[in-house]
């Protein structure tokens, strides 16, 4: 028979291998063309793998989280297998395509449990109520509900089936039952199906045997959770980063309170354009500053011994989504105004989200500003999105008394984080190019003056 190995085409960005993130067949499952396979990550982002013929998956090249290098076997597909035929040899978690003879133990038991219970007279009736549950929700675990024990022979038949009790219960008190922790086995009824005033009972009176009070703790089985895809690149440049940078932290309190008088006067009149938040307005602010501090907008290249003074900000922005810690880039960040950069940060923000960043978007950036946002936080000490040399942080908004003369005033403060490469940037020029940001911050007019 023909078999077809498809291998793991050259995603670009010049990588040499790729991480499997995701599988989404296994060996024995029947393929469509273009039906999806796997998962791959590079460094940047996860391209989705397709298969281009039809057939039965016979060969994966390995688990989750293993390296597969560009060109290597990724899926070897029977191309002109038929379901049935028993070529394939499937593993030991395939349960697709296996004919009755060869059906686990597990699965023969549930055979005998459905032929005794429609031969058997008095079976379990169902009620009107029951009949409009899913099947899925219905089904119960063998192991736990079984109604007939069953043995296998040498030759592998199954031998006369043992009629056991069988607990009767509908779904809703099962699901009410797993979630308290309660074997239903243990609870007792004057009828023959078990009901939530039985387990009312059971609660009240009962031995409470495995049972935990709903406000109660309880431990938690340990669970081995392995470090793939996105959370292991961040991860590994964390690690890098704080391994290879001494880092420093630089922390100032800023007041605000103009900044966001002018903040709410300009989303008072903005039209069709975006809501603005604190962040456009700082990125002006870095962009304005930035000329005179070029050693902040730089990136060191470690082993050349080179450190590079970007003229244009390629700003990153650090962006929680469900997959992790991702930073897309604002390209030429000076040349775009307040407006704009709000669109742009709200489009990025999205696409990161949502997996749809382009590798070009998620890459190059000179520096990058990371915000808890409504978390804020009094101060952070970011780490630095190496081979940058720097990343700040504005934190939350207090409002908080303070002096201006001998008047005591109600203020908007907010503290304001940089962390530094000290390879590169020292204290005194971390603490200067901050006051400086703190003059356009404090009066924000500046922001918009020529």
């Amino acid at each position: 028979m023909a078999r077809f190995t498809f291998k793991l085409p050259d995603i670009g960005e010049g990588i040499s291998e790729a991480e499997i993130v995701a599988w989404h067949v296994a060996v024995g499952d029947r393929v469509e063309e273009d039906q999806q396979l796997a998962d791959m990550m590079t460094d940047k982002a996860t391209v989705e793998m397709e298969s281009p013929v039809a057939g039965i998956v016979v060969e994966l090249a390995g688990e989750v989280g293993d390296q597969v290098s560009i060109g290597a076997a990724l899926v070897i597909i029977e191309t002109d297998a038929v379901e049935g035929e028993g070529a394939i040899e499937p593993s030991a978690e395939t349960v697709a395509d296996v004919a009755p003879g060869d059906l686990p133990e597990e699965a023969k038991a549930e055979e005998v449990e459905e032929q005794i219970e429609a031969e058997t007279p008095g079976a379990e009736a169902v009620d009107s109520t029951q009949m409009f549950v899913s099947s899925e929700v219905e089904k119960p675990a063998p192991a736990s509900v079984s109604a007939v024990a069953t043995t296998l022979d040498s030759s592998g038949q199954v031998k006369a089936p043992v009629a056991q009790a069988r607990v009767l219960a509908s779904p809703a008190v099962r699901a009410r039952a797993a979630d308290l922790g309660i074997d239903l086995s243990t609870v007792k009824s004057e009828s023959d199906r078990i009901r939530h005033a039985d387990l009312d009972a059971f609660l009240r009176y009962g031995s409470g045997q495995g049972y935990h009070a709903p406000h109660a703790s309880r431990a938690r089985p340990d669970e081995a959770v392995k470090v793939i895809g996105m959370r292991r690149r961040i991860a590994e440049n964390m690690a890098a980063s704080k391994r290879a940078i001494p880092h420093f932290t630089y922390v100032e309190e800023i007041d605000v309170t103009a900044l966001e008088e002018m903040r709410a006067d300009l989303n008072d009149n903005r039209g069709a354009r975006p809501k603005l938040t604190l962040l456009p307005l700082l990125i002006v602010a870095i962009c304005r500053t930035i000329p005179d501090f070029p050693m902040i907008n730089a990136r060191y290249d470690d082993e050349a011994g080179v450190v590079t003074r970007h003229g244009s900000v390629h700003l990153g922005m650090a962006t929680q989504t469900p997959a992790g810690l991702m930073v897309p880039v604002i390209r030429d960040a000076q040349d775009l105004n307040v407006w704009q950069l709000a669109s742009e940060i709200g489009r990025l923000a999205e696409a990161a989200r949502t997996g749809k960043a382009t590798s070009s978007e998620l890459s190059g950036s000179t520096l990058t500003v990371t915000s808890l946002g409504p978390l804020g936080g009094i101060a952070t000490t970011p780490v630095i999105n190496r081979p940058e040399v720097a990343i700040i942080g504005p934190n939350k908004i207090v409002e908080r008394p303070i002096f201006r003369g001998d008047d005591i005033v109600r203020a908007k403060l907010m503290n304001l984080s940089i962390s530094c490469d000290h390879r590169v940037v020292d204290g005194w020029d971390a603490a200067s190019y901050v006051q400086a940001l703190r003059k356009y911050l404090e009066t924000p007019v500046l922001l918009f003056a020529d």
